[in-house]
């Protein structure tokens, strides 16, 4: 983090917010013109602070309103275990965030579904990975806040 910069921090806070800016509007922003500017975005990609640029979709109107956050446990502790159950979850496209945990339970996943069924088909899939011991299902009531932005650390703070 120490090799950026304020408009560093600028341009990341910026995009962050709305990538669907031009590298002029960027550069107008910052006080840069456009070719510093498109240097500076590129640069933050290439070192990989900036890891790709996506489209933030709405769950719920593609219709895929429940958020269920699942704890797992297993009582497989060894790194090919945890590399086949990392391979497995990727493959499983409701499982949008997977962490690796300490304390009680061993991972947790955010799934997003369309309904109570169609969690209890995702269930089904999941208990059969080898090595899982148990599965705590949370689902989510009201979602109070979601967001991609991280609280970048600026100056005095």
């Amino acid at each position: 983090m120490s090799s950026l910069d304020a408009i560093d921090i600028e341009l990341l806070a910026i995009l962050q917010s709305d990538v669907s800016l031009s590298i002029e509007e960027l550069a107008e922003r910052v006080g840069l013109t456009k070719t510093p500017c498109w240097r500076r975005v590129q640069k933050l990609e290439k070192s990989g602070v900036i890891r790709r640029k996506v489209a933030l979709l709405d769950a719920e109107i593609l219709g895929l309103p429940v958020s269920v956050f699942a704890q797992v446990r297993t009582n497989q502790h060894n790194a090919e275990w945890a590399e086949s159950f990392s391979r497995a979850v990727a493959e499983l496209p409701e499982v949008v965030e997977c962490y690796r945990m300490a304390g009680e339970y061993d991972y947790l996943l955010r799934i997003v579904v369309a309904d109570i069924q169609a969690y209890d088909n995702f269930y089904k899939r999941l208990i059969r990975l080898n090595g899982i011991t148990d599965v705590v299902s949370n689902f989510s009531m009201e979602q109070i806040k979601s967001t991609t932005e991280l609280p970048i650390p600026r100056d005095g703070d």
